[in-house]
């Protein structure tokens, strides 16, 4: 495969505005194991299931409907994010970490939400992709979900091990030094 140079990256059309994320990327046409550069750590999950290869990498891992699933999953994902790490891959072991974290929200909503339905009503047309309320209420929640309960339990122990690895944290240090003008817009909670 020819690695592409961009003098210009590809970019789309956006309804998102982040100073932390730049969707306006065209995702699909962007590698990032060759354009680390043009990643940007965001804020929580941001980019999660655009960036690529790493969605196509780590995605088909990503289980949290039961216990046994949300351990197998987690294992699989915090071994790539080690993988990662030990390949130098910053981008890797950042979104294997999104990964981590979203395993966590993600059990935790349908701990909280019986079908993980967390506000009343459809998302308004013009706010479809964007994650919040929107105006919507918040449905009350049901009586916690064991099984969800303990799957995200699972996760955020992989997630906080993610985030406090001293390898990972080099690593990103290295990265916001070397592609990064403005270190104070990139968050990782």
């Amino acid at each position: 495969m020819v690695k592409e140079n961009f003098s210009e990256p590809p970019r789309k059309k956006s309804r998102v505005q982040s100073k932390s994320f730049d969707y306006s990327l065209d995702f699909e046409k962007i590698n990032f194991k060759e354009h680390p550069e043009l990643y940007r750590i965001g804020k929580g999950e941001q980019g999660v299931l655009s960036v690529e290869p790493y969605k196509s990498e780590i995605l088909p891992y990503w289980r949290f409907a039961s216990v046994e699933k949300a351990e197998e999953s987690s294992n699989k994902i915090y071994d790539l994010f080690l993988e990662y790490i030990k390949n130098q891959d910053f981008v890797g072991a950042d979104m294997a970490r999104k990964f981590l974290q979203m395993g966590y929200t993600r059990a935790r909503r349908y701990a909280n939400h019986k079908g993980g339905k967390k506000y009343d009503g459809p998302v308004p047309t013009d706010k479809k992709g964007l994650s919040g309320s929107h105006g919507r209420q918040e449905l009350p929640r049901t009586s916690e979900d064991k099984i969800k309960a303990e799957a995200a339990r699972i996760f955020k122990q992989k997630w906080d091990d993610a985030r406090a690895n001293p390898d990972y944290l080099a690593l990103k240090e290295v990265f916001l030094r070397r592609f990064t003008e403005n270190k104070s817009e990139c968050h990782d909670y």
